[in-house]
């Protein structure tokens, strides 16, 4: 049984699959809802002050190194699109569409891009590690909904 936390904790840290594959996959071997959930959001959120605080610096970095170069630079150029498009269509309002951003469960969306936005855009440390947690809490509920269907959410909740 601890393996298969285990399992849980180390898929919800890696980047693109997050939470949002985690979630499905606890469901899928049979885990206590409220077990696995809480597990995948720690697991989801231990890279979010290491991706704030380090993750543009290495990036900078590594854009002009010749063997991940590319990568590099394609990585920082992303995450300065999608905080720019952050920050235009929320103006104001940027810790929810930070939330929002991280909570809705699309490709490119997630923990660790939202982090490296709010990162690039110079956001405070603490409102947007808060807004990412929620969006992270956001983004468990709507994966537990569906892999589990409404009722069996519901049902594992009560």
């Amino acid at each position: 049984m601890f393996k298969k936390y285990l399992i849980v904790f180390f898929v919800s840290m890696v980047p693109l699959i997050e939470l949002r594959g985690a979630i499905p996959i606890a469901a899928g071997m049979g885990l206590p809802f409220i077990q696995y959930y809480i597990i995948a959001i720690i697991g989801n959120m231990i890279p979010v002050p290491f991706i704030y605080f380090f993750a543009r610096k290495i990036l900078v970095w590594g854009a002009d190194k010749p063997v991940v170069g590319n990568f590099f630079t394609w990585c920082l150029e992303k995450g300065e699109k999608g905080g720019k498009k952050l920050q235009a269509t929320a103006g104001k309002g940027l810790f929810v569409a930070l939330l929002i951003f991280v909570g809705i469960p699309l490709p490119g969306t997630g923990a660790w891009t939202g982090t490296l936005a709010a990162s690039i855009l110079d956001m405070n440390f603490k409102s947007s590690v808060l807004a990412v947690m929620l969006g992270v809490i956001l983004a468990g509920i709507i994966m537990a909904l569906t892999s589990m269907g409404l009722f069996g959410a519901l049902g594992a909740l009560f």
